[in-house]
């Protein structure tokens, strides 16, 4: 699975947690308890196991987003296609241990006309919105060791 990397809006990132790879990648896949650690998220429902094909409805920042689990190798990468009002995503997260932790990455494609003028406003939102997603992660998953 690849983001498109033609689509308007993309971003990259990465960080090193001082985590356990088992105990970052297990706060991650269960998207059901994202709302206990990401306050933009208010709600998160898998429908069925964690595996490719999968379909999860969750609401962050007041769009109700359904996302389908494109591929779920565990303990390395989770990635899901998903769409809500004038966006469609792509969004990969890459994960490796490493002899101080865990490195992640994530890569996000968007594309639609909402994601067009949510980029008129501000171009880095997407950046900006990954870097927080990580340090959320990073903060859950330290704070847990």
């Amino acid at each position: 699975m690849q983001i498109d990397t033609n689509a308007p809006v993309t971003a990259r990132d990465s960080i090193l947690i001082h985590a356990p790879l088992e105990q970052v990648w297990s706060l991650q896949a269960n998207i059901e308890q994202w709302t206990q650690w990401q306050p933009n998220i208010s709600r998160a429902v898998l429908e069925g196991e964690l595996k490719a094909g999968s379909v999860f409805r969750w609401k962050a920042q007041g769009l109700a987003i359904t996302s389908t689990l494109q591929v779920v190798d565990p303990c390395r990468q989770i990635g899901w296609t998903g769409g809500s009002l004038g966006m469609k995503a792509i969004h990969l997260w890459h994960f490796e241990a490493t002899p101080e932790g865990t490195r992640v990455t994530v890569e996000e494609s968007l594309s639609g006309w909402f994601t067009r003028l949510l980029a008129w406003f501000d171009r880095a939102f997407l950046t900006k919105s990954i870097a927080s997603s990580l340090a959320l992660l990073k903060a859950q998953a330290e704070k847990s060791t």
